[in-house]
């Protein structure tokens, strides 16, 4: 049973792992696939063109998020042309700024009337998603990848900044917004309530799909059990004294 069929939004797989990717592009609840430089680094990825090939190959004409590395506003241009110029379904990840603060906005402004697609990362401001949907154009696709995760982590309820961003941005039908930095799985239902288009979700917590809908009672007692064998594969003993 496809457990997240009546949904609307669209589910991209963010990770790294080759083998990850051939199975969850087999999957009918992904709609396309994400990466970044830390996540290849991790997976131990040497040669960045050929393992965006390699994905390129398995994932066909689902969209694909590849992400520039350099830190100079000309060459992170030149990069992502690079980048667009090896397949159609590719959205070039560009980060709202670069490391030193200087904004990227002028160079995405250029690449979009390039009819480069762009995916526009770190977004954790209003103001940051405002800046993108000024300097989009109606043609060329973008996506505003908000890091809905990492501004939960400062103690702050990502849901009504997303839900400002999605009204911001409704009215250009080319600009969909993505609920980033996923740290459970309930924020693809959060993310779906307020009409965001997509969310990028890790490749682990796309495991744990099979738990939705499942009896809280049986989990309990699953939970308990896995204490148990731990316990006794660890060969914990407690001496009783009576």
């Amino acid at each position: 049973m496809n457990k997240l069929k009546n949904l609307d939004i669209k589910i991209f797989a963010d990770g790294a792992d080759l083998v990850s990717v051939e199975n969850l592009n087999m999957n009918q609840n992904i709609s396309g696939f994400t990466t970044n430089p830390s996540l290849m680094k991790k997976a131990g990825v040497t040669d960045y063109k050929k393992f965006c090939q390699d994905v390129l190959k398995i994932t066909k004409d689902k969209p694909v998020s590849f992400e520039i590395f350099s830190d100079d506003l000309d060459e992170m241009y030149d990069q992502a042309n690079e980048i667009a110029s090896w397949g159609k379904s590719i959205f070039v990840k560009i980060p709202i700024t670069n490391s030193k603060g200087e904004k990227t906005s002028s160079l995405i402004k250029k690449l979009l009337e390039n009819k480069v697609k762009c995916n526009v990362t770190a977004i954790l401001t209003i103001q940051q998603v405002k800046e993108i949907y000024e300097i989009s154009n109606s043609e060329t696709e973008v996506i505003i990848s908000i890091f809905a995760g990492r501004i939960a982590d400062t103690g702050i309820d990502p849901i009504p900044m997303m839900t400002e961003a999605v009204n911001i941005c409704k009215i250009k039908k080319n600009i969909e917004i993505l609920w980033a930095s996923t740290r459970e799985l309930i924020n693809i239902y959060q993310a779906n309530q307020i009409n965001c288009q997509i969310i990028t979700v890790p490749h682990d917590i796309l495991k744990k799909i099979p738990l939705i809908g499942k009896n809280l009672d049986d989990l309990s007692l699953e939970t308990v059990q896995t204490f148990l064998n731990d316990a006794t594969k660890a060969g914990f003993k407690i001496k009783i004294n009576k």
